[in-house]
């Protein structure tokens, strides 16, 4: 697949198979919830989430999974007893879109990215 070429979060969206999209929609729409007044945009060619200017997360597709990028090794090591289950490496936690990160997780991990941001 490749990286998409895409201006928004919508239209990186819309070139995705179904499953992939549906997947990365309910991980757009949870991190929305957790921190409503972060802006979207795109980042190094992916669907991306800023706060105050400072990158906080983003997230994407290839052609054999998905991804979240925490953007911080210390975020992930901080949760890597709640990661256990996922594909991790230094800042991305790769899932199938069948089995997408809890709604729960994905706040917590959205919110500790907030504080350390915040330091």
């Amino acid at each position: 697949m490749g990286r998409l070429k895409a201006q928004s979060t919508d239209e990186y969206l819309a070139q995705l198979p179904e499953d992939q999209r549906a997947a990365l929609q309910k991980l757009r729409k949870t991190i929305k919830a957790a921190v409503p007044k972060a802006e979207e945009g795109i980042s190094y060619g992916l669907p991306a989430f800023r706060l105050q200017g400072r990158r906080l997360v983003c997230f994407g597709a290839t052609k054999t999974h998905c991804a979240f990028y925490p953007m911080s090794s210390a975020t992930i090591a901080d949760h890597k007893k709640e990661l256990a289950a996922y594909d991790t490496s230094a800042g991305t936690i790769r899932f199938h879109p069948d089995e997408p990160l809890s709604p729960a997780l994905v706040k917590k991990l959205v919110k500790a990215r907030v504080a350390e941001n915040a330091k």
